[in-house]
C-alpha cells in the first residue's frame, strides 16, 4: 500500500469510503486497531462520523473491511509472484514470497494475526475473514502439493 503523508481536502463525497479504508489500512497496520480511535481515523480520512456509520455501520465492520482488503491484496500478490512457477513448485516458492514480504521496509507482521489474536468476541466479523483466509491457504497448498511435476 502506498503511504500518504497528506490528508486529502475537499475530495468528492463519492471517495469517502475509499478514504476511510485508506486511513484504516495505514493506521491500523502501523499502529494497531486498538491504538487508533475513531476521531483520529476520521481526521486522517477527512470524513464525518456519519460517513463511517453510513459505509461501515461500526468500527468492527471497518476493521473487517480493512482486513478483507489486505487479504484480497495478499492473494493477488501471491498469485502474481507464483504465476510463472510450475504448480508443483509453488508451495516451496511461496516461502520466497513470505521472506520478501517479511524483509520489506514497512513489514509489521500479518494484519490478520494481529487483529484476530486480540479478539475476545467469537462473532467479530474479522474472525470470518481469518477463517476464509486459512481455508484459502489450505486449498492452495493442497493444489500445489498434489500438482504433477
Amino acid at each position: 500500500m502506498p503511504q500518504h503523508s497528506r490528508k486529502r481536502r475537499n475530495a468528492p463525497a463519492a471517495g469517502v469510503r475509499d478514504r476511510l479504508l485508506e486511513a484504516a489500512d495505514r493506521l491500523f497496520y502501523q499502529e494497531g486497531v486498538r491504538a487508533v480511535g475513531i476521531d483520529r481515523l476520521l481526521a486522517e480520512a477527512d470524513a464525518a462520523k456519519a460517513s463511517l456509520y453510513q459505509h461501515f455501520g461500526c468500527k468492527d465492520q471497518l476493521v473487517a473491511s480493512y482486513l478483507e482488503r489486505r487479504t484480497v491484496d495478499a492473494r493477488a500478490s501471491i498469485a502474481a509472484y507464483l504465476a510463472d512457477t510450475p504448480p508443483s513448485q509453488r508451495a516451496l516458492k511461496f516461502f520466497d514470497w513470505v521472506v520478501a514480504w517479511a524483509e520489506s521496509k514497512d513489514f509489521r507482521g500479518c494484519p490478520l494475526q494481529h487483529r484476530v489474536s486480540g479478539l475476545t468476541d467469537a462473532a467479530h466479523p474479522a474472525r470470518a475473514i481469518a477463517h476464509r483466509q486459512r481455508e484459502w491457504f489450505a486449498e492452495r497448498f493442497r493444489e500445489w502439493t498434489t500438482a504433477e511435476a
